[in-house]
This record gives C-alpha cells, structure tokens and sequence, in this order.
C-alpha cells in the first residue's frame, strides 16, 4: 500500500502523519522522507511513540494546527478520519499541503480466518458488542465510502494486513475494543471470555492466519 501511494508523491520533502498513535505510520514514512511531523490529540500515545531523527511529533487536533501554508508533500491518516470533522480537517489539510500534494487516508475492515470461525466472530461483533460501537465505527465498515473526500481522487485497489495469530492474540485484539469496553463497563463482565471459550473448540490449529482488508482513499490537492 506504501509503495502504491509513493508512486503518486511528486517529492520526498516533508509528510504530516496526522493522528498518528505511537508514531508506527510515521516510522514508515521517515524512510522516506526528509522531515516527518506527526501530530495526535494524546500526548500518552505520544509518549510511547518511536524516536526518530527525522520526526518531530507534537499534540495538535487535526482540524486545527500551526503548520505554515503549503508545508507538505504528503499527508497521511491511518484508522482515524472517522473520528474527526471531516470538512475542517480537509480545509486543514488544503492550507498546509503543497498545491498537487497528496493526501492518503486509510483503515481496516472486519478480519477473515475461516468461515466457520468468521459467522462466529461476525454474530460477537454485530449482535454481542454491536449495540456498544460508536456511530463513527459504520464510517469503518463502509470502507469510507459514504465520507466526502473533496480532491482529485486516485482510484485505489483494496490492499490486506496478514498476521499469525494465537487465539490469545485474537481474545488480545476483542478485548482492545472501544465496544468491549463500554459492554464490560455497563454489564459489569467480560463478553470476551466466553466467546473464546465457544470458539476454542472450532480453532483449528495453535496458530492461525488472519486476514484484515486494508480501505485507502487518495488524492491529489488542487488549488
């Protein structure tokens, strides 16, 4: 996906990773990249983000920040467009980015391992947590699709995370859930436990592939 967004970047000047958690895009990015400023609204997630000579990260909304006018060769998202407003965002990202820079926002959907285990982790997502998911999740299970994206949009092929995982690393990620969480906080127990007890004996091996489609929108900005 790196690479398909690369092959559309005019220069290698500066990017602004914005939200960017504990700065993993923002490490990509740096390989690449003269200078990368990386922003987010957590100054604990900052905290545990990777060091770099060539990143400076600092606490900023993304609606709103103090970069100069026409500073970026390339903007990126990843997994947060859906908690921001959209359009100042995009007034944001228009000022500061370089006229023809690009502007890349991205997520991932509801993962697969193997159809049996896929209904029974759809039925926890929908049915068990599904009325405990923010309004902003839908953004996510629509691929972005229904959020306006006002720029000379490059059509995208759909890209996928592959990772092994144990079915502790998969009970790991339920429980990491903003949805879990409000469920635990307002039933009082953890849905997560008997779920992977159900789902233990159709798990068929120690190790697992799971697969996560990868959603990306880009485009160019044109002034």
């Amino acid at each position: 996906m790196y690479q398909f967004i690369f092959k559309h970047v005019k220069e290698y000047n500066t990017a602004w990773d914005c939200a960017t958690g504990n700065g993993q895009v923002a490490q990509y990015l740096a390989r690449y990249f003269e200078q990368v400023l990386a922003t987010d609204i957590s100054q604990q997630q900052l905290d545990h983000a990777a060091l770099s000579d060539n990143i400076i990260y600092s606490v900023s909304s993304a609606e709103q920040t103090s970069f100069k006018d026409n500073q970026f060769d390339l903007i990126t998202v990843a997994q947060a467009l859906h908690w921001f407003d959209a359009n100042k965002f995009y007034y944001e990202a228009t000022r500061v980015g370089k006229p023809g820079s690009l502007i890349a926002v991205w997520g991932y959907g509801m993962l697969n391992i193997e159809s049996r285990i896929d209904a029974m982790f759809r039925s926890f997502y929908s049915d068990t947590v599904g009325p405990y998911w923010d309004d902003a999740r839908r953004l996510v299970e629509q691929g972005y699709k229904t959020i306006s994206f006002p720029f000379e949009e490059i059509s995208a092929p759909e890209f996928f995370i592959e990772v092994q995982w144990t079915l502790e690393q998969l009970s790991g990620y339920l429980s990491s859930w903003s949805a879990t969480q409000k469920y635990i906080k307002e039933k009082g127990h953890d849905p997560v436990t008997p779920f992977i007890q159900k789902l233990q004996k159709h798990w068929p091996s120690a190790v697992m592939k799971v697969s996560f489609p990868v959603f990306l929108r880009i485009g160019r900005i044109i002034k």
